[in-house]
C-alpha cells in the first residue's frame, strides 16, 4: 500500500483543479489528476512533479468512475481526500460570451438539454464519482471530501435582483451549485458518524475558461481548499441550522474555518 496520503482531484488538468493538485503535493499528497482525457492529464501530472499521475476520467460516465476507483485500489490501495472539481457552466464550444450564456440560461428559454448537460457533470457526476470512492474513503483514517462549488448557488444572492452573478450564470450553471450544496450537507450529515468530514468551498470568481477568463481572481491562490480539509462536519450541519433560523431563502456551507452564506 502507498505510505503517503491520496488525493483525487477531478477535473485537474487545468485551471482551478490543477493548483488545487500542485497544491496538495506541495503539502505531502500523492495526487491523482483526473481528466476526461488522460493525455491532458498525463501532461498536467508532469508539470506538478513525480508525486502527481493522471487518471483518466470522465464524471459522467460511470464505466470510467469504476475503472478509476479500481485503479486507485489495484495501484495505490488508498484514497485520503476526494476533490470533486470537475464542472462545466454550459454546453457547447469553449468561448461562448458570457452575456450570451445567461441570456440562453434564462428558466423561460434554457434548453433541458443544456440543464440535463450542466447538471450530469455538475451535480450527478460529484453523487456518482463520491459513491464510486466512498469504499477506499471509509477505509482512510482521516479521509476528506471537497466539493467546489460557487457563490453563484447561494439561494439568498439569487434571490437578490441586484445581484450581477444571477444573469450571467442563468438559471442553469446557478442551480446546479445550489443542488450541489444540498448534496454536500445531506453527504456531510450521512457520514459525520464514519469520521469522513465533508464540505463546499467557492474558490471565487476566479479567472479560468469556464469563464473565458473573465473572473477577478487567479488560480494561484484557490480561496478556502487547503482548510476545508481539515473542517467538521459538524459546522455544516450548525451553519445550515443558523441560516434556517435567520434567513429562510439562505443556504450555508461551510468553507473552512467558519460559514458563509453564499452557498
Amino acid at each position: 500500500m502507498q505510505d503517503k496520503p491520496v488525493a483525487l482531484v477531478t477535473g485537474a488538468n487545468k485551471g482551478i483543479g490543477l493548483q488545487i493538485a500542485k497544491d496538495l503535493t506541495a503539502h505531502g499528497f500523492t495526487v491523482l489528476v483526473g481528466s476526461r482525457n488522460l493525455e491532458k492529464g498525463e501532461t498536467a501530472a508532469k508539470s506538478i512533479g513525480a508525486d502527481a499521475h493522471g487518471l483518466q476520467l470522465d464524471v459522467t460516465n460511470q464505466d470510467s468512475i469504476s475503472a478509476a476507483a479500481e485503479r486507485i485500489r489495484s495501484e495505490l490501495g488508498r484514497l485520503d481526500v476526494l476533490v470533486n472539481n470537475a464542472g462545466i457552466s454550459h454546453q457547447g464550444q469553449p468561448g461562448r460570451p458570457l452575456e450570451e450564456v445567461g441570456k440562453s440560461g434564462r428558466p423561460s428559454v434554457a434548453s433541458l438539454e443544456e440543464v440535463r448537460a450542466v447538471f450530469e457533470t455538475n451535480v450527478f457526476g460529484v453523487i456518482a464519482v463520491t459513491q464510486a470512492m466512498l469504499p477506499l474513503l471509509r477505509e482512510a483514517p482521516t479521509a476528506r471530501i471537497v466539493n467546489v462549488s460557487s457563490g453563484s448557488g447561494s439561494l439568498t444572492l439569487n434571490a437578490n435582483p441586484t445581484n450581477s452573478h444571477r444573469e450571467m450564470f442563468g438559471a442553469v450553471y446557478s442551480p446546479s451549485k445550489t443542488a450541489l450544496n444540498a448534496i454536500t450537507i445531506a453527504f456531510a450529515i450521512e457520514l459525520e458518524s464514519t469520521g469522513i468530514k465533508v464540505n463546499a468551498v467557492c474558490p471565487g470568481f476566479t479567472a479560468t475558461d469556464l469563464n473565458n477568463f473573465e473572473g477577478t481572481g487567479t488560480v494561484s491562490k484557490p480561496r478556502d481548499i487547503p482548510c476545508a480539509l481539515h473542517c467538521s462536519t459538524r459546522t455544516v450541519r450548525r451553519a445550515h441550522s443558523q441560516t434556517k433560523d435567520t434567513n429562510s431563502r439562505g443556504d450555508v456551507v461551510s468553507s473552512g474555518t467558519g460559514s458563509r452564506r453564499y452557498v
